[in-house]
This record gives C-alpha cells, structure tokens and sequence, in this order.
C-alpha cells in the first residue's frame, strides 16, 4: 500500500533555471483558453500554481466540486496539456487512460477519455487515510517535508501539496483504491499560487 513512485528524478532538485516562469495571469489565461475548447461548461479553473518549470492548474466540476483533471503549461509556449501520471493513468473519468475510460463506451474529449459514469464516491481510500499515507511517504523519503492539511479528490485518486517551512513544495497523489503514492517530480521551485 505505501509503494511510491517517482517517475523522473529526485524531488525536489528537479530545477530548469534556464526558463522564465510564467506569471499568474499568463497562466489563468492560458488554461481559460484550454477550457474554452472542451466546450464543457462544468469544468472551471480552481487553483493555478506557479513553479519554475511549469504552472500546474487544478480544474474541478462546479456541480460536484471534484477535480475533473490536472493541467500543466509550459512557460516558453504556453501550451497547456494534461499532466503526467495520475492524471493521466488513474483519473477514471477524465484521463487518457482513466480505468473504464476507454473500455466503458466512453467519447473522446478535447484530448481526454470521458466516463460520464465515474465517481470518486467508489474510492475505499479515503482523503484522511490518504493523508496519513502521504505523511508516511515523506517521513520515509523525504524527512522534514509535511503534506498540506487537505487531499483535493479526482476520480480515482487524490493529489496532495507537499509543504517545506509552511509553503508549499511540490505536489504526490495517492490512488484512491490502492493507496499507491505518485511523486510529482516535473514542477521544480515553488514560486506561487492563486486560488
């Protein structure tokens, strides 16, 4: 239950100094524009984070107030994409490859898999055991860090701040079924955050 995994590189010295990050609003934009051409009039933009290597968006369904997916843009094209790992591999009605996505009948959507019938309601871990797993994680890896005091729920698994000094750090996920731990390694530094 506690295996993590960290896809590429050593969090959190996971650093591009050879980029200008982005600003807040630049980013705002940028996943506003993205959101428009879903063309889904539920999906709203909650939280923006700024790092050095990227701005990591939160989008949530404004009728249930899940996160309905996870979206990164680089800071030299503005392009906004899905963000690896669980976004993409456990979100069960959004993601790529999000367990009865592509299987379950479900239509293609601006670029994700879109199971109408998913709900995080299904998941038997929950948000305080994610937690607790989470804090054991970073006792085990990364001593001194401390995960944020909320896990934000999408379908199939939860995405938690990892927090140094009382700011926030980077970001893991934990499965919602397994309670399997995913580092996010591609952000880099902590810049800011808008909510």
């Amino acid at each position: 239950m506690m295996g993590g995994y960290n896809p590429t590189g050593t969090f959190p010295n996971n650093n591009n100094t050879n980029v200008k990050p982005l600003t807040v609003d630049k980013a705002k934009q940028a996943v506003e524009d993205y959101l428009q051409n879903l063309n889904n009039s539920d999906l709203e933009l909650k939280e923006i984070m700024i790092f050095n290597n990227n701005a990591y968006a939160r989008i949530v369904e404004k009728s249930t107030g899940i996160g309905a997916m996870e979206l990164l843009v680089d800071p030299t094209t503005l392009s906004v994409f899905p963000e690896y790992g669980p976004n993409m591999m456990w979100n069960q009605k959004y993601g790529h490859m999000g367990g009865y996505g592509m299987m379950g009948g479900a239509g293609m959507m601006g670029g994700y898999y879109y199971n109408s019938s998913a709900s995080s309601s299904q998941m038997t871990v929950t948000s305080e055991q994610a937690l607790q797993l989470a804090q054991q994680y970073l006792d085990q890896q990364y001593p001194g860090y401390k995960t944020a005091t909320d896990a934000d729920p999408f379908y199939g698994y939860y995405t938690i701040d990892i927090m140094k000094d009382n700011q926030p750090a980077g970001m893991l996920s934990v499965n919602g079924y397994s309670g399997q731990i995913f580092l996010h390694t591609w952000h880099g530094t902590f810049i800011e955050m808008w909510e």
